[in-house]
């Protein structure tokens, strides 16, 4: 008789424990081993997981045990992607099921097509090498047409990467310096090595296309792998087999991507690594940027973090000489910085009066002195970018004759009024929180009065402002209900790049990383509204979003052209996020925050974590993080060392019908806090099922280095 094999597997549960089952060698046609993705039996059901030991023995009776039932037709996972797995799982304190299954593409996660895989695949990799022409090529800068502080920029790098050792180095330019030419021609480096694979990460979807043109203007003979939540399910499976595999030699994609295995990873660049769209906020709260790091660290490989404005954290890190330093102080054509104009909307000669010329006959959105410079920008035949952090048309619908808001019935916030065709053949009221949308009443609900009035202002109201006032110009709006998908953004964006447009209206997404080549003017409305927040991150992010955006002006421009213009409508000239950007002074700032946070003791001068609470009453989740702190305190772990302060309800208090609190655990010592979630873990596991309390029904969830509270 053989011997009995058992494999210890995980599934993607939010249970810690990994479970046992018998492998038949014969039936499946293999030995086990670590890293093999599975098909087993969990309860009535099939599930998917992934093995992580194997042993002869069980610590239960063998003849209770299941059988796996099939392998998929891969390889198993490599050591290092494992271990970057079991690093995730306990610093952000969720199963290591639960971290390493979702990042497996459905198509794998099927095992019933897993048979039919083999024909996907070619089928795939046919239409793939239609696909690819020349018109999706573009923005080849060879190492010559480098300018020198881009040529000393490489020659670091290269020379930094050299010993084949990890080196995390920090990649700072100004907004148009030529960073991206500057990694590209650095991957190119790396990539010399016949097997190697490089990790190229970028912060939001509407970024991958621009770049990934590129990436094949460098790497015509190199297979390219695209890895991002707008890419079908197909697709996505793919690219992911292609990397796994190592066919693939450019790994290019969002956060999801830095947990994809890699065999023969040799280099990591994160681009726009400031952005906290790096940080996942569902299941494993994983940032991105932070495993980029450990994974390089842990590989011995180098990693490269770009940006104009760096976080506050990683420019610490390379001021104090943990990592490297790169700088990039000169626009890569020579070209200007943007020169910035502060507009104070509380100033009168700054908004139009009745008897000025061209004044609009309805109250303007926009200031005077911000549609003099466009009405002018205009005049010389150069585009203009307005950013408004809002969309839809109204944020809230009121009623002048009571207190009647457009509230949403199931989350504590406002329903923001979408004119026709944004989400519907009808303009709709929707919950920008959990997806709501109501018809528009035709009346107020509660006292009957018809004149409703639209408060407050998103990018549908502006481009219908701006139509108005230059009646001439083709507008275009760019937000996520002009663009659906990244097809649909990559062709407002082709269609800024090609000139067809004269003023674009849009959100964050305008924004930062597009190399627009005919940009003017850029102007910034409602600035304020994210500087005052309760959120001690909010001027470092209006910051860096103000940056990039001035960055979007004036970049083809040659030696000693103009920048371009950026004009900021405000209320608060003074506040010192808006005199540093006046200087371009980013490390002026960057020091500014770093003293004010130091004396506060807020990251990255502390560590922090959130346990989340949400239940069908807010006093039910206080409850339950007040019992929390109560058991913590009574175990003597409160200390000037671990603070942890009174659990309050959340921002937006209520999402989707379920009350929502939070409690903030801080600590100067990141062992000491690890050490206490850990315990935390313990104890409210102990009374669940899952992360659901038994006896209260509360649903909790530990998430580290919150970044937003």
């Amino acid at each position: 008789m053989s011997e009995i094999i058992v494999v210890q597997v995980v599934l993607d549960k939010p249970l810690s424990q990994s479970f046992d089952y018998i492998w038949s060698t014969e039936e499946l046609g293999q030995s086990p081993k670590v890293g093999h993705i599975v098909e087993v039996p969990f309860g009535r059901a099939i599930d998917v997981g992934i093995v992580i030991g194997v042993s002869n023995h069980s610590q239960y009776s063998i003849d209770k045990l299941k059988n796996v039932k099939g392998v998929a037709p891969l390889p198993p996972f490599d050591s290092s992607l494992l271990r970057l797995m079991n690093f995730a799982s306990q610093y952000y304190i969720h199963a290591l099921g639960e971290t390493i299954v979702p990042t497996i593409p459905q198509m794998w996660r099927k095992s019933a097509d897993w048979e039919k895989i083999p024909k996907k695949l070619q089928a795939a990799a046919n239409k793939k090498a239609k696909e690819i022409n020349v018109e999706a090529i573009e923005g080849y800068i060879s190492v010559e047409q480098l300018n020198a502080e881009q040529a000393a920029g490489l020659k670091a790098l290269v020379d930094l990467s050299s010993d084949r050792n990890f080196s995390a180095i920090l990649l700072q330019g100004q907004t148009g310096s030529g960073k991206t030419a500057v990694f590209l021609n650095w991957l190119a480096t790396v990539l010399k090595e016949e097997a190697a694979q490089v990790l190229l990460l970028v912060p939001e979807i509407n970024l991958t296309p621009q770049l990934e043109r590129r990436v094949r203007a460098y790497f015509p003979d190199k297979t390219l792998a695209v890895l991002h939540s707008g890419v079908s399910e197909k697709q996505r499976g793919v690219a992911w087999y292609e990397a796994m595999t190592g066919k693939a030699q450019i790994i290019l994609g969002t956060r999801l991507a830095a947990l994809t295995p890699i065999p023969n990873l040799r280099a990591i660049v994160v681009d726009e690594e400031n952005d906290p769209s790096y940080k996942q906020q569902e299941g494993t709260r994983y940032s991105a940027r932070d495993l980029a790091v450990w994974r390089a660290h842990d590989q011995k490989i180098p990693v490269v973090l770009s940006s104009a404005t760096p976080s506050l954290e990683t420019w610490l890190a390379a001021k104090t000489a943990r990592y490297e330093y790169i700088r990039l102080d000169q626009r890569a054509q020579g070209a200007q910085l943007p020169k910035v104009h502060l507009i104070n909307t509380r100033d009168p000669q700054n908004q139009f009066s009745p008897g000025d010329k061209n004044s609009p006959q309805k109250k303007s959105l926009i200031s005077k002195t911000l549609a003099n410079a466009i009405t002018q920008n205009l005049q010389e035949r150069k585009q203009t970018l307005i950013l408004i952090n809002r969309r839809g048309y109204s944020p809230v619908l009121s009623c002048g004759a009571c207190t009647w808001l457009s509230a949403c019935t199931q989350c504590s916030s406002h329903t923001v009024m979408h004119k026709a065709g944004a989400l519907g053949k009808k303009a709709v009221l929707s919950c920008h929180h959990c997806g709501l949308v109501n018809p528009i009443p035709s009346f107020c609900p509660e006292c009957g009065n018809a004149d409703l009035k639209m408060l407050g202002q998103g990018t549908q109201k502006l481009e219908d402002v701006i139509e108005e006032m230059w009646p001439d110009a083709n507008v275009l709006r760019v937000d996520t209900d002009s663009s659906r998908k990244s097809k649909g953004a990559e062709v407002l964006f082709r269609e800024i790049h090609d000139g067809n447009v004269d003023i674009v209206v849009g959100t964050q997404m305008i924004a930062k990383g597009h190399d627009y080549q005919n940009i003017g003017l850029v102007a910034v409305l409602d600035a304020d509204s994210r500087l005052y927040s309760p959120d001690f991150r909010a001027a470092e992010r209006l910051f860096a979003q103000l940056v990039q955006v001035a960055g979007r002006a004036g970049r083809a421009g040659g030696a000693g052209d103009s920048g371009g213009n950026i004009y900021i409508e405000t209320q608060y000239p003074e506040a010192a996020v808006y005199q540093y950007l006046l200087r371009h002074d980013i490390d002026g700032f960057l020091a500014h925050t770093a003293r004010e946070r130091e004396e506060a003791l807020l990251p990255p001068y502390s560590y922090q974590s959130l346990i989340h609470a949400e239940g069908k009453t807010l006093d039910k989740a206080l409850q339950f993080l007040g019992g929390l702190k109560g058991r913590l305190k009574n175990q003597g772990l409160l200390s000037k060392a671990l603070r942890v302060y009174d659990p309050v309800p959340k921002a937006v208090m209520r999402v989707a019908g379920s009350e929502r609190a939070q409690l903030v655990i801080e600590s100067e010592s990141r062992k000491l806090l690890q050490e206490v979630l850990e315990i935390i873990d313990r104890d409210l596991r102990g009374d669940s099922q899952g992360r659901i309390s038994k006896t209260s029904r509360i649903r909790w969830l530990i998430e580290r280095d919150p970044i937003a509270i």
